[in-house]
């Protein structure tokens, strides 16, 4: 009787064991899929109802002044990192694991991306504008980047520093994680990380937003290939820094 009693414990003992949800269960991968929405929309979200009141009502709306515009989008941004920071530190990974690392050969390979990218977003726009003339038999563009940003003062130089770590830190090297490691599908990462940061672009139009969605794509194939997410900032900031000055 008493070694049934034990082999009986011994059961149990080994059904408690494999019943005891492990790290990466469902009930994790929830948590990972409402951070995910979480950050996205408090990242992204005001950006994406902003760029389709410009797209429907062709207006630029600037409720404040460009010096306070600038430092509440800057502050916006800071903490939406922030945030991104406190994901990961829950889950004890570092931004190194998503590929925020600097070298010499990062900040070089930045530059071809650059390169690269920039050419895929000429023949992109040559290519959209064809098929929009071939369907529309005329050209309806969005607004211009000064009708939208004006003449930026001083206050946008830090927005404009941090707006590449803030869009590739969160729109490319942690959704695209993220996406990968929750439905395996490396293609699905690539697909929506392009249509997140084409998205927020539609206030310049479809066509615009479009022709910039051929950058994006280079982008993501080359995180997705590489997990290396310095170059790609590097590149996004080499843009962002060319607009700023064209703006001045």
């Amino acid at each position: 009787m008493v070694g049934i009693m034990s082999e009986q414990l011994v059961v149990l003992s080994d059904a408690s064991r494999v019943d005891a949800p492990p790290d990466g269960t469902r009930a994790s991968w929830r948590v990972r899929w409402f951070e995910l929405v979480l950050l996205l929309s408090i990242a992204f979200g005001p950006y994406v109802f902003s760029s389709l009141h410009v797209l429907t009502t062709g207006q630029a709306s600037t409720p404040y002044s460009q010096d306070s515009r600038w430092t509440m989008s800057f502050f916006h941004e800071v903490t939406a990192l922030l945030l991104l920071g406190y994901i990961l530190a829950r889950r004890k990974v570092r931004f190194t694991d998503l590929g925020l690392r600097w070298s010499l050969a990062d900040m070089t390979g930045g530059v071809g991306l650059a390169v690269g990218s920039y050419c895929a977003y000429v023949i992109g726009y040559f290519v959209v504008h064809a098929i929009q003339h071939a369907i529309f038999g005329a050209a309806h563009g969005g607004m211009t980047s000064q009708a939208i940003f004006g003449h930026p003062r001083i206050s946008a130089v830090p927005f404009f520093l941090l707006s590449p770590f803030f869009e590739e830190l969160i729109a490319r090297a942690y959704l695209m994680t993220e996406i990968r490691e929750l439905t395996g599908s490396p293609t699905l990462s690539i697909a929506l990380s392009v249509a997140v940061q084409t998205t927020y672009h539609l206030y310049y139009g479809w066509v615009g937003a479009l022709s910039l969605a051929s950058m994006f794509l280079v982008f993501a194939v080359y995180y997705s290939m590489t997990r290396r997410a310095t170059p790609i900032i590097v590149a996004h900031g080499a843009f962002d820094l060319f607009a700023l000055f064209r703006l001045w």
